[in-house]
């Protein structure tokens, strides 16, 4: 039986929403996608075959993830895969979306811009993978604000492994303890923002932000995301006349379609 959706919510041909991610990382993305729209069927994929993502190269990374997409098509038929990895998404986004245009897909990108709007200091921090600090996105995202801010990279595999494998058990202080080391680079150099580059990091999200108190500002990507999948769910859904016959559709009937909000396609090229 179908599951009802909300009226005002595209349910994409009743087709579900994918998150991707090498491991756990991307499911604080996933549960608060989920709290938000309980009423839209949403799939989590982890792929732990090959955790992590953060010391592969741009190519090998475009691979795997065109494998894993192509076989989540397969299986999911997903109207929006949700990227739920900075490293994933700076890497093998754009790649990924020639690939699949059938697919809308949404990436993770590190909040580098509302940090340096917001900076006075005119130093803002980003923690991430090898992988995420070292892509040149970072340097064109902090270009795009039109202000001039100087952007420290740190990048953190250690607390991938931490977060992944450690985190379920770690005490309260180990806990602080991985996360304030970090707080207290940034802080050396005089930052004031600091951007958590890599979804694994939202799980220590209180840690980082008891850390920084006082004179840095956390900053995550977990609300635009989520909002960025919300409003490409909202698109208003395509109606549309399907024509029969030999011929293409002629234009003065795309017109008589167009009176009536229809886009006309030809009945034997359309493939639903």
């Amino acid at each position: 039986m179908r599951r009802r959706l909300e009226p005002n919510y595209l349910c994409m041909n009743d087709r579900c929403i994918v998150f991707i991610d090498s491991g756990i990382g991307g499911l604080p993305y996933y549960a608060y996608f989920v709290e938000r729209n309980p009423h839209i069927r949403a799939l989590y994929i982890a792929d732990r075959a090959h955790f992590p993502y953060g010391g592969k190269s741009k190519e090998e990374l475009v691979f795997l993830l065109s494998a894993l997409v192509a076989q989540t098509i397969e299986k999911c038929n997903p109207a929006i895969i949700v990227l739920a990895c900075n490293t994933a998404s700076v890497s093998a986004l754009p790649e990924l979306r020639k690939r699949f245009e059938g697919i809308l897909f949404v990436g993770t990108v590190p909040a580098v811009k509302p940090a340096i709007l917001a900076s006075k200091a005119g130093h803002i921090g980003v923690l991430g993978t090898a992988r995420t600090i070292e892509d040149s996105y970072i340097g064109g995202l902090a270009a795009s604000t039109g202000k001039d801010c100087k952007v420290t990279r740190i990048a953190a595999p250690e607390l991938v492994e931490f977060v992944e494998n450690s985190f379920l058990h770690a005490s309260d202080e180990e806990k602080m303890h991985i996360t304030k080391k970090y707080i207290d680079q940034f802080r050396a150099v005089g930052v004031d923002a600091v951007v958590l580059g890599c979804t694994h990091f939202l799980f220590l999200l209180p840690e980082f932000k008891q850390a920084a108190t006082g004179d840095i500002a956390v900053y995550d990507s977990i609300e635009g995301v989520c909002g960025r999948v919300e409003s490409l769910m909202k698109t208003k859904n395509e109606n549309i006349a399907l024509v029969t016959g030999n011929n293409q559709v002629e234009d003065k009937w795309r017109e008589v379609a167009a009176l009536y909000n229809l886009k006309a396609y030809k009945f034997e090229d359309f493939d639903g």
